[in-house]
């Protein structure tokens, strides 16, 4: 007996290896290697340079690391493993620190917040005439994206999200094709193998395959590689400090767009400046102040699915909340990655870390978010 179970366990052992084997499944290994992702993971990745072409460091407030973070919320940031928080007001760098090892130079993981990124590439990209507007059909770049009982799929609904299409965001399954879209090195097999399952315009269902199909038309839009793109049109007029590192699925491959972009707390807070100046830096208009408004302001028309009610916090990848009366414009990452823009203080607040809140509040936002919004309003006020 003890023979015949010590034989079935081998049999299973090495179905179970045989099947991990199969190259359809090296992103299942990766995951089985790597776990969970991680904030510094860029070096298990292949990467493209985001090239800083012409850097030049934040000026300083006279103000600058005068005041120190409220004591109250300290337990707080280190409980949510708190690596940098940058403040920016009135376009001068107020406040930062950093924790663990971590500097204003080192490079940690976007996450989602590379989806803003990509937005601001779409908007750069309509204002050259690459792309004729944000409702031309996706079927003009790739025809299999034929649209939903004879509504055309547009650019403006993976904007917003409301693609209809059957992919499934789903982060603690290694089987997910959010997974697969991490560890995996075919983003096109999963991008242009989801379907159109629902008309789309109609519900905002967050999927990151989506804004993986928004970097695949950039591409094929600008004839230039993402990070290419991004660099010329954004990351050298922003003055950015710091070479970033776009992740790829594979060598010479495609950016994993829809996250991982790596930079530090200085450079992505010249997002949020951008969204201060809508669209402009030093004078130039890096995106069209039109697009950014419109990228910026949640389309209520759309039903937010999951909690059956308008969509009143997600605009063309960038997320809005009210805080305190005041009306805040966001990026964000699973591992509480942020970029707050708040126009009435004219502030940029960055925090970048490895945890955040597993509590959403009534605006359906992580309300960790509220303790990072507090540190930074104390600072500035």
């Amino acid at each position: 007996m003890k023979k015949k179970a010590g034989i079935i366990v081998t049999v299973v052992i090495c179905l179970a290896v045989g099947f991990l084997m199969l190259p359809s499944n090296y992103y299942l290994r990766k995951a089985l290697v790597h776990l969970l992702p991680q904030i510094d993971q860029y070096e298990i990745f292949e990467n493209r340079v985001i090239k800083a072409g012409d850097p030049k460091a934040w000026e300083t407030s006279e103000e600058y690391n005068k005041l120190a973070l409220p004591e109250e919320l300290l337990p707080s940031f280190e409980a949510y493993e708190t690596v940098a928080f940058v403040v920016v007001k009135d376009s001068l760098l107020l406040f930062e620190e950093y924790w663990d090892d971590y500097s204003a130079q080192s490079h940690s993981n976007s996450f989602s917040m590379a989806k803003s990124i990509v937005s601001l590439a779409i908007g750069c990209a309509i204002d050259d005439g690459f792309i004729k507007s944000v409702d031309q059909p996706v079927s003009d770049f790739y025809p299999a994206f034929k649209g939903y009982n004879g509504k055309a799929l547009t650019i403006r609904h993976l904007l917003t999200m409301s693609a209809g299409v059957d992919f499934q965001e789903a982060y603690s399954s290694p089987f997910s094709p959010t997974t697969k879209l991490y560890y995996g090195n075919d983003l096109s097999k999963i991008a242009f193998g989801m379907k159109e399952i629902e008309e789309p315009g109609i519900n905002f269902v967050y999927q990151s395959g989506v804004t993986q199909l928004l970097a695949f038309i950039v591409e094929k839009a600008t004839g230039e590689y993402l990070s290419h793109y991004v660099s010329r049109k954004l990351w050298t007029p922003m003055h950015a400090e710091e070479n970033a590192l776009w992740s790829l699925d594979r060598k010479d491959g495609m950016e994993k767009a829809y996250c991982c972009f790596n930079s530090n707390a200085r450079d992505f807070a010249r997002f949020g400046q951008l969204m201060l100046n809508k669209g402009s830096w030093d004078g130039q208009q890096l995106v069209s102040e039109s697009y950014l408004t419109e990228a910026l302001t949640p389309d209520t028309n759309l039903r937010y699915a999951e909690h059956n009610e308008p969509n009143h916090c997600y605009g063309f990848q960038f997320w809005q909340l009210i805080y305190k009366g005041m009306t805040v414009h966001y990026m964000r990452g699973i591992l509480g990655q942020y970029v707050f823009a708040i126009p009435e203080k004219n502030a940029v607040i960055v925090r970048l870390g490895s945890k955040r809140s597993d509590s959403y509040t009534a605006q359906h936002y992580p309300d960790d978010i509220d303790i990072w919004l507090e540190a930074g309003l104390k600072l500035i006020d």
